[in-house]
């Protein structure tokens, strides 16, 4: 990095907690401090919202998803807008109407204490994990690829987080997301028109695109029901669908930002917002992932993005094997670019086809490489991380783009950490504060619960930079978000739908059933890791809100027999 990049990143991410902290300061009651006074307007919320969810992860993980998968992954996405049309219809008017802090809150006055705090401690657990991931996977990355110090770039993005979050609470988290949201709309602009730039002259947008398609990059969708498929059409559609009613309808990371709005109107149209530009961001991510995968069918690239496994590889037994590889690799590369040339100045329709052909062999070849390098890798390092996908385009930011464009996207990636762990640390304060502190403690001044709940963010940021110290790196960050998420998301939208819908059904047996599915659904996951069953992580959304819906109706019929016997 020069000193250009380094006085861009600096300068954008001290701007961002200096405006932040300034303008959010002199929170002197709860409403001020957790709801932001509810003085937001729309676009406020829709752009927090989208921050929220938008951590350093998908812009480092996504873009690599795209290089080795192709764009199928968005269709992980598909059932968002339909959870934001729910959630605006039936869960923003109720949290409204019963002024709440927190989700958790609701679920008190229709059921009881015990259910309440059951379920802001499952948000506290899966959240709290969450929050630490967003820190170590930028840190960890950054950490490999610059080489600095992985330790402390845990604590510096934690407190530069803190700062601001524990200072201005709510409204500093919203007004900074705003800046964010500039810096990453921004970066991946410039990223995208930079690779576009650095392709050869007669490949233009729509030939990169034929060329991705022609590698299989460009099936966006899949509506097989085949399971031992991650990302399809009616997994998106149905899993996805009740993931995001989990994370955008019961986590507090998320309602806390709707429930800053000015009013009922104000928190939907935010919401439709993310739900309009989400699927179209991501879609976008992606893109970039793709022009990066066209880009290195003309340049050399490494065999693994990964340069920390490299090190490894290079400096055991193994290093003359790994180099042989290497140079492989880089004569089937100068034979792909020939064809890709070829391909792109063709407009004979049966020359394409014997040139995709050719190309299609060239590139399995190349995946045999990267799949030998691997275990080489592992060979040389049974701990090492050979899945190099988080990698591949914090690799082309530092090779390829130019001085001052690299501080810009390391800030993009950076902004991102920030702003997702500041509305996680916001929300664990909130929820520690009102669910558990102010409901057990009741009869105390604003000034002290304020005071309280900027103590618990406070802890928990120091929680989750030591998670973040203490974490190791699985399959691709973006996954491994998801997967904790589904392990609690589908139980807790189940208690909430059965809160909004089943009138019927009273607090212990949902107590009772709360517990029984979150085990239940823990031993369908490991089950399926084991390949004892065959159930992808995304369906457990939907599994775990049926189910416990399902076994809260059982244990209240077994109760009622009990009672009459």
């Amino acid at each position: 990095m020069q000193l250009t990049d380094w006085l861009v990143l600096l300068g954008t991410l001290f701007f961002i907690v200096l405006y932040g902290t300034y303008k959010a300061r002199g929170s002197k009651n709860v409403t001020d401090y957790l709801k932001g006074g509810n003085e937001a307007k729309w676009w406020t919320i829709g752009l927090s919202v989208m921050a929220t969810q938008a951590s350093a992860i998908t812009f480092l993980s996504t873009p690599g998803q795209a290089f080795h998968d192709g764009l199928g992954f968005v269709q992980f996405y598909f059932g968002l807008p339909i959870a934001m049309v729910v959630i605006s219809l039936v869960f923003i008017p109720l949290y409204h109407k019963m002024k709440v802090f927190t989700a958790y809150e609701y679920l008190e006055g229709r059921f009881d204490l015990k259910t309440r705090t059951l379920t802001a401690i499952i948000f506290l657990i899966q959240r709290g994990l969450s929050a630490g991931i967003t820190i170590f996977a930028p840190s960890i990355i950054l950490s490999a690829v610059l080489g600095w110090n992985l330790f402390y770039l845990n604590i510096i993005i934690g407190i530069l987080v803190i700062i601001y979050t524990v200072s201005g609470g709510t409204k500093a988290v919203s007004i900074t997301q705003k800046q964010q949201m500039a810096v990453i709309f921004g970066g991946m602009f410039f990223a995208f028109l930079i690779i576009l730039n650095y392709l050869p002259l007669d490949v233009s947008f729509g030939k990169a695109l034929e060329i991705a398609g022609s590698n299989g990059k460009m099936n966006l969708l899949d509506f097989s029901f085949d399971f031992e498929n991650r990302y399809t059409f009616w997994s998106g559609m149905i899993g996805g669908t009740f993931l995001a009613l989990a994370y955008f309808g019961t986590d507090q990371s998320q309602v806390q930002r709707y429930l800053s709005g000015r009013s009922v109107k104000q928190s939907q149209m935010g919401l439709i917002m993310n739900g309009f530009l989400k699927v179209p961001m991501q879609f976008f991510i992606l893109l970039i992932g793709i022009m990066v995968f066209v880009f290195y069918q003309y340049n050399h690239s490494p065999l693994n993005f990964n340069p920390s496994a490299v090190k490894d590889v290079m400096a055991s037994e193994y290093a003359a094997e790994y180099s042989t590889l290497e140079t492989e690799k880089n004569q089937l590369q100068d034979q792909i670019r020939t064809l890709q040339l070829s391909y792109a100045a063709s407009k004979d329709h049966p020359e394409k086809t014997v040139l995709v052909q050719e190309l299609t062999e060239l590139n399995t070849q190349e995946d045999s490489l990267r799949q030998s390098a691997k275990t080489l890798i592992k060979k040389a390092n049974p701990n090492a991380e050979t899945n190099d996908r988080d990698y591949v385009f914090i690799h082309f930011i530092l090779t390829q783009l130019p001085k001052g464009l690299i501080g810009l996207l390391l800030a993009v990636i950076l902004s991102a950490a920030m702003s997702s762990t500041a509305s996680e640390l916001n929300a664990l304060g909130s929820t520690t504060a009102i669910d558990l502190y102010r409901r057990n403690t009741p009869g105390q001044t604003e000034h002290h619960y304020v005071k309280a709940s900027r103590w618990f963010t406070l802890l928990w940021g120091l929680m989750a930079i030591g998670v973040a110290c203490t974490a190791n790196l699985f399959d691709n960050l973006i996954q491994l978000v998801n997967i904790i998420g589904s392990l609690f998301y589908g139980n807790i939208l189940g208690v909430f739908l059965l809160a909004f819908f089943f009138k019927g059904i009273r607090a212990t047996p949902v107590f009772i059933a709360a517990i029984i599915n979150q085990f239940l659904i823990i031993s369908m996951y490991f089950m399926d890791k084991y390949e004892i069953i065959n159930l992808p992580y995304l369906w457990l959304n939907f599994v775990g809100c049926a189910t416990v819906i399902g076994i809260a109706y059982l244990v209240q019929v077994f109760m009622r027999k009990e009672a009459t016997s």
